[in-house]
């Protein structure tokens, strides 16, 4: 498994050999920084803990100083954890990471947080069709029914109108088209979760 921190920078498009006009999303990936190495015999799991993005020091809490000295690196804005990685490929502690562990036409998984879009109905929330708007109708964007005949009360995990998007997502399966290592930064076919500038969670395709 290979995995890396990222930022979304914005989406454009790309031509390919044949000319065709393919859609990616630019991702600054790294470098990130190895701040501890967890062990089975010290933490109870194996994981490597990583940190991306640069922080000031005056904002940055003195503990967190101190984890980041043990490490030989500047504080960081973005701390995660990546548990699931091959035998032989364990990283050391204060290693930089950077896109090279990706190459061109490998398949990735994207996680990030998706756009929040507020309180919405239920046909922009759960794709609902609606009443007509025609002949009389005054049921047209309503939810309807929600209960039952028995028991005679609505039940749990009934798609209703509420907060939409702004929750952890992942896209998978997602092709690298290009990899820049002088500027950081990976193309991947197609959308990935979350706004401009959001943080995002690169790893190898779990289902290829």
């Amino acid at each position: 498994m290979s995995g890396i921190l990222g930022k979304k920078i914005g989406m454009t498009s790309i031509y390919d050999e044949s000319g065709r006009n393919i859609p990616v999303t630019v991702v600054e990936a790294g470098p990130c920084v190895v701040t501890q190495v967890k062990t089975k015999e010290k933490d109870g799991y194996d994981a490597i803990q990583m940190a991306f993005d640069e922080r000031k020091v005056k904002n940055t809490p003195k503990a967190l100083q101190k984890h980041f000295e043990k490490a030989g690196t500047t504080p960081k804005k973005v701390v995660r954890e990546f548990s699931r990685f091959e035998e032989g490929h364990r990283k050391s502690l204060g290693e930089t990471i950077t896109v090279e562990v990706f190459m061109e036409g490998e398949f990735v998984d994207v996680t990030g947080i998706s756009k929040g879009k507020g309180f919405q109905g239920v046909m922009k929330r759960w794709g609902f069709h609606g009443g007509r708007a025609t002949h009389g109708s005054k049921f047209h964007r309503e939810a309807g029914g929600t209960g039952t005949i028995n028991p005679q009360h609505t039940l749990k995990n009934v798609k209703m109108a509420g907060r939409m998007g702004f929750r952890r997502v992942t896209v998978q399966n997602l092709k690298i088209v290009k990899v820049d290592p002088e500027l950081n930064v990976i193309l991947v076919r197609g959308a990935v979760p979350g706004n401009k500038n959001c943080t995002l969670i690169v790893k190898s395709a779990v289902k290829r």
